[in-house]
């Protein structure tokens, strides 16, 4: 059921699209209570804001500590007007429901990672907004709660069409927990790293909700016995140090690892990625699970363009770039379906009813989006067992692999080198490849970083065909790729993630029918690869970069 809004608060410290957002609702004839500057940014734009001390009858307090926390801002937050006697409470109260509340919160850890004193730290923890978003979220039953302002042109629209359905609404409930979570995890964080790890194992343990039943499920249970799931004892020192590992907190226990006899648990850096992702539906995350998730993510993300990647045991079966998300689905899919079966799926765009529709009858382990439309989350439900993940994007900085007595350290692996622009690319076989010809050699090269070397990947109109990968010599990954593809392997583009080192695996993927190459150049033996390409006339790009991943 959509509900009309009417009456909407809105306290941000991020000003963006503020105004505009005002405007709409203003325009419907919505009464909009502000705080403080927000009011100002509103009142500037030509709209009335009515002050939140002007419903509560109190000031804003202790250097602006107390604003919004008052019953008359969250009685009309918290009402559920399903229920007779809460209709009847706020009437005697004088309170007013609110249907809408637009909240982002204070900038902690930017203030952190400015190098900022400990008190300017401090006074950037929020604690009226979390409480409103926390409050709205709980209450999405009546009130649509929003926390990004990428979301103010939906609410907008929404306003306009008579408000949010329920679906909606409780899809921004669950991205503001989400919120939420990953804003007390990086508070957590720096907590313990300020005042030492006890912090840190509490925390896990549940005592700063940033574990316990909010995330994890039974996190706070294990922990607070001294006991994990697998039943060795933890308490004390061991704990701490496992509930704060290479910066990140503690959320969960897993019931296992990649084997049953395996303890394991996730860890969040606080924010977006697959480790603060909201589960909407479906059973309980395992370690693999989220592993291939990690991977289908980072295939799909890596596109401009709506994508789609089908991810199995953290390899690419297909790969596929369209106008929308279904088509870019049913073409991912089309590479591989045997090897789909189990897989996992994750898109770069909100997930619709057509792409929801076409997923529904493979078996998939899971799916992750940045959303899901209300239809589709309804469609991908009656899926019991298809675990639903909200995926807010993320730029990760680094890669850390662990290794005996230590761990590795990179600077993650993006797609942003100067070789990674076709218009630097150097042409050493062949003729210029026409748009077409160019567009799907620029898909191959942005989507082989998704395979394991030694990788291969086969395409055709922005949609892998087949895909040969993690194998111990180039030339086996060229069989599979092309045996893969089988007859769609003639005329199709091909993408190498590293130098072909003699052109015998060239030579299995111009004998199956492929009419241009890219790949990163750099062998001693070019120049026997290029002529193997000038030879059988096709075209061949190098691009001097590489994306090997091991």
């Amino acid at each position: 059921m959509r509900i009309p809004i009417r009456r909407a608060v809105i306290s941000v410290f991020d000003k963006t699209g503020v105004k505009e957002l005002a405007s709409a609702l203003h325009g419907v004839g919505c009464e909009i209570v502000s705080t403080g500057s927000t009011a100002e940014a509103i009142r500037s734009a030509g709209v009335p804001a009515t002050e939140v001390s002007e419903i509560t009858s109190f000031p804003e307090c202790l250097d602006g500590r107390v604003k919004t926390l008052h019953p008359a801002v969250h009685a009309g937050i918290l009402a559920d007007r399903r229920r007779e006697e809460h209709v009847r409470q706020l009437a005697e109260l004088g309170v007013e429901g609110f249907d809408l509340v637009v909240v982002n919160l204070y900038p902690f850890s930017r203030t952190v990672a400015s190098g900022a004193g400990y008190e300017e730290c401090i006074e950037k923890i929020d604690v009226g907004g979390p409480s409103m978003i926390r409050g709205a979220a709980k209450n999405h039953a009546n009130v649509a709660v929003v926390t990004d302002p990428s979301d103010y042109a939906r609410a907008a629209e929404a306003a306009r069409r008579g408000g949010f359905d329920a679906g909606e609404r409780a899809t921004l409930a669950a991205k503001a927990f989400a919120h939420t979570a990953a804003y007390d995890a990086e508070i957590a964080r720096w907590t313990a790293k300020i005042h030492g790890k006890a912090v840190a194992g509490e925390a896990a343990a549940g005592g700063a909700d940033v574990g316990g039943e909010g995330l994890s499920g039974n996190v706070g249970e294990a922990e607070s016995s001294g006991v994990a799931a697998g039943g060795a004892d933890r308490s004390g020192t061991a704990a701490e140090e496992e509930n704060e590992l290479f910066g990140c907190v503690k959320v969960a226990d897993l019931r296992y690892g990649e084997n049953p006899h395996q303890s394991a648990a996730l860890y969040s850096a606080g924010g977006g990625g697959v480790a603060g992702a909201v589960q909407l539906g479906g059973k309980e995350m395992s370690y693999n699970n989220y592993q291939d998730v990690d991977a289908a993510v980072r295939a799909a993300y890596d596109h401009a363009e709506p994508a789609v990647a089908v991810v199995k045991h953290a390899n690419p079966c297909g790969v596929a770039v369209a106008e929308d998300v279904a088509q870019a689905h049913s073409a991912a899919h089309a590479c591989d379906p045997l090897s789909a079966y189990g897989g996992v799926i994750a898109a770069n765009r909100e997930v619709d009813a057509a792409m929801a529709e076409q997923v529904a009858p493979i078996f998939t382990e899971a799916i992750a989006a940045p959303s899901f439309s209300a239809e589709a989350l309804k469609i991908l439900s009656s899926k019991k067992n298809l675990r639903i993940l909200q995926v807010e994007p993320i730029d990760v900085a680094r890669d850390i692999r662990p290794i005996s007595g230590g761990a590795l350290v990179q600077e993650r692996d993006r797609i942003d080198a100067e070789g990674d622009d076709p218009a630097q690319w150097r042409l050493v076989s062949g003729e210029p490849a026409d748009e077409a010809t160019l567009r799907d050699l620029a898909f191959a090269w942005r989507a082989v970083r998704a395979a394991k070397s030694n990788a291969i990947l086969l395409a055709d109109s922005r949609a892998t065909v087949g895909i040969g990968m993690g194998q111990v010599n180039r030339v086996d990954s060229c069989r599979l790729a092309a045996a893969r593809a089988g007859e769609r392997a003639a005329g199709s583009v091909a993408a190498s993630d590293a130098f072909f080192p003699f052109a015998d695996g060239l030579e299995v993927l111009l004998d199956a029918g492929v009419r241009a190459v890219v790949q990163p150049g750099g062998s001693i033996r070019d120049q026997e690869v290029i002529e193997a390409a000038r030879k059988a006339g096709v075209t061949m790009y190098l691009t001097g970069a590489r994306h090997f991943s091991h």
